[in-house]
């Protein structure tokens, strides 16, 4: 799915009880296997709509919202006004191509690393971005046949969370652990999605 595909979705994409659905099951996985304080600052990498932030808004010190699709920034941006949530940012942003001057206590993203064309240049660059012991949350798919985008060959087919987890440890995260949060109901199939929790 190309990214002006993500812009033509933007305004209706709350709408579907789908993505509701999804993004609540991870907000409370979060709250379960993340440590938050009010005091922490963090960032959702492809925040979309910011479906997830706005459930954590309450947990955080501050949210940037961040995405590269500049129609999800501008629901982000409506969103923002219409719940005058002032502990959050939107920011149309290629993070993927630029790099990012600040730093934070959390990252998360949800269902965005299988769209990202090198996964580990970025987690690498969210590492940088962490402060010293702030955790990286990763919502995404298990591994699957390739059905999930309807034969998309522009992403990846999921993620087996065992493996990824080896390999952020080797990119200077000290530990973490992962545990089945959702299944998404597709195509007549279910794709169970992992959370993921590193910590810097």
């Amino acid at each position: 799915m190309t990214m002006n595909e993500f812009d033509s979705k933007a305004r209706t994409w709350d709408m579907d009880q789908k993505h509701v659905d999804r993004a609540e099951a991870i907000a409370a996985a979060m709250l379960k296997h993340v440590k938050l304080s009010p005091d922490m600052k963090a960032l959702e990498y492809g925040a979309g709509t910011g479906l997830l932030s706005f459930l954590l808004r309450d947990e955080f010190q501050s949210i940037l919202l961040m995405d590269n699709s500049k129609e999800m920034i501008s629901v982000c941006n409506d969103k923002i006004d219409f719940y005058n949530a002032k502990n959050i940012i939107a920011l149309y942003y290629d993070l993927e191509n630029h790099d990012y001057p600040g730093k934070f206590d959390v990252i998360f993203n949800q269902m965005v690393l299988h769209h990202v064309k090198d996964p580990s240049a970025l987690l690498q660059k969210f590492q940088g971005m962490l402060n010293d012991h702030g955790q990286l949350v990763i919502a995404d798919l298990y591994e699957e046949d390739g059905s999930f985008h309807d034969g998309d060959t522009d992403v990846h087919k999921g993620f087996n969370p065992d493996e990824l987890l080896k390999s952020l440890l080797t990119k200077g995260f000290s530990k973490g652990n992962f545990t089945e949060c959702f299944k998404v109901s597709k195509n007549d199939k279910l794709y169970p999605v992992f959370l993921l929790v590193v910590k810097k």
